[in-house]
């Protein structure tokens, strides 16, 4: 164990890879440094596997499995329910583990955690409703569809939201009855250690949970390339979605891909203003904008552009940025120095082409951001097609604003974009509300509202934001197989 920092009394985590039951070091005995980007304080050194460490595990999953997934599914439920317990009561101690690896706020942070206790409450009741089904036959026969579990599912997650993506692959995973390898991103892996820890709290039986810390590339590859994993779950960017699918090609096993976004946020001139500033102040700012649904493009209609900007402006200067454990901040850190390089691109080329900085635009620095990777929460006006703001991917606090006259005009631009993730539109209108969430290429649309990530509902995209659902009953299909039984009874 080590503490994470004495200074700001932070609690312990184990920093060593889960792998069949045991807490153990990698076969080399390497470990990596994890940076709080809100200081640059190294905060702890965590276990780094390596190849023969990933097959070890995968042996350890595969023979873990048969067992899994033939439990009583009673026994299954309750360890599932168990952690939700485990994630409710330990959340002070999470959130602050997560806080100092990752950056955010620590009321986000309990939220993220809260909100991973209710994916595992939900996926266990879920594994009850795993339904099969009889079809009606002819001469004698029955027709029997059953459902069954894919087997070791492998699951890589990002840093920007360490315990509520680990939670939303795992839960569904397991409740179906799979046994799991965990490889979380190397900026963020105490999170997943200490959920790791409750995994082992809990009693899951030996094998059944597995976690991975080290190169990704080369933990990637042996579970894209081994035949006895059957099912992969990666959330994170396009290129790296793109590579994993094309090796696990060479396997042919089931894959989930919830890939980058580029959400448009829409406001027509019958909307509420109020409320959608105010959604999407909440909804851009959370996690400091590094959230693959966060708004990146605000198409405004001309009438009303100048009223709800000055909305926006009034709200972005009342936003406290800081470290994540200070009381009152509402943004944290961007999570490494390269972020911040490419905010600044993006600005320096909408500038250049036009664009004009009403507020932010700049690194923070002084004694309070001095080593921490601060950004000032920026918006932008005249930002048009030209501009790379408008095609790439923020993932930072910049809010870009564009203008548009027409219906027909604002659909065409939302839909300018590879990515079909998450979108967003206000309107008072009812009519419209139904011709543009029908025109628009996303696999989600918030009407009115920015909240659209729950457990009970699809989440998902379309075109190069990937394939798959999670959440819902249709995250638990992800890891399922279908089984038909054809049965003649009588001769």
């Amino acid at each position: 164990m080590i503490t994470l920092s004495t200074k700001l009394e932070l609690p312990t985590v184990k920093t060593q890879l889960f792998i069949d039951g045991d807490w153990q070091d990698g076969a080399l005995q390497k470990t990596k440094a994890v940076e709080n980007p809100a200081t640059g304080e190294i905060v702890a050194q965590v276990a780094q596997a390596e190849i023969e460490d990933t097959k070890r595990t995968i042996k350890a999953a595969n023979r873990a499995f048969p067992e899994w997934s033939k439990m009583e599914l009673k026994d299954r439920v309750d360890l599932l329910h168990r952690v939700a317990q485990l994630l409710e009561e330990k959340v002070e101690k999470l959130a602050k583990i997560m806080t100092i690896e990752q950056g955010k706020p620590v009321a986000e942070a309990k939220a993220e955690i809260l909100s991973g206790a209710e994916n595992f409450r939900f996926n266990a009741e879920e594994a009850r409703r795993i339904y099969g089904e009889t079809i009606p036959a002819p001469n004698k026969r029955v027709y029997i569809v059953k459902k069954e579990p894919i087997g070791v599912t492998a699951a890589i997650t990002p840093w920007n939201f360490p315990m509520g993506m680990a939670t939303r692959k795992l839960a569904p995973a397991l409740a179906a009855g799979n046994t799991v390898i965990l490889k979380p991103s190397s900026d963020t892996p105490l999170s997943a250690l200490a959920l790791f820890e409750i995994f082992e709290e809990a009693g899951f039986p030996r094998g059944v949970v597995n976690l991975l810390l080290g190169n990704s590339s080369e933990i990637g590859g042996e579970l894209t390339a081994s035949d006895v994993v059957r099912k992969l779950t990666f959330t994170g960017s396009t290129a790296v979605g793109q590579k994993l699918y094309q090796e696990s090609g060479e396997t042919l096993k089931k894959i989930s891909l919830e890939l980058g976004g580029h959400a448009p946020f829409i406001v027509f001139s019958d909307a509420n203003l109020e409320s959608a500033a105010d959604g999407l102040i909440g909804s851009k700012f959370r996690n400091n904008g590094q959230v693959c649904i966060a708004p990146n493009r605000i198409f405004v209609a001309k009438e009303v552009e100048q009223e709800f900007t000055k909305l926006v402006l009034d709200r972005v200067q009342n936003l406290k940025v800081g470290n994540g454990l200070q009381e009152g901040v509402n943004v944290g850190p961007l999570i490494r120095e390269d972020a911040i390089h490419k905010i600044d691109h993006q600005l320096k080329d909408a500038t250049e082409r036009g664009a004009k900085i009403l507020i932010g635009g700049e690194r923070l620095l002084g004694e309070d951001y001095e080593k921490g990777n601060f950004y000032a929460p920026t918006v932008l006006t005249g930002v048009t097609e030209q501009m790379l703001i408008f095609h790439e991917e923020t993932f930072g606090p910049v809010i870009p604003i564009i203008s548009f006259v027409s219906d027909d005009e604002v659909i065409k631009l939302a839909n300018d974009s590879e990515f079909g993730l998450a979108s967003y539109f206000y309107t008072e209108n009812l009519e419209r509300v139904e011709e543009i969430s029908n025109a628009l290429e996303y696999g989600m649309v918030g009407v009115n509202d920015t909240v659209i990530s729950h457990p009970e509902t699809p989440f998902g995209g379309v075109k190069h934001s990937g394939f798959g659902r999670e959440n819902g009953h249709f995250g638990v299909e992800e890891y399922l197989n279908v089984k038909f039984v054809a049965l003649k009874y009588r001769q």
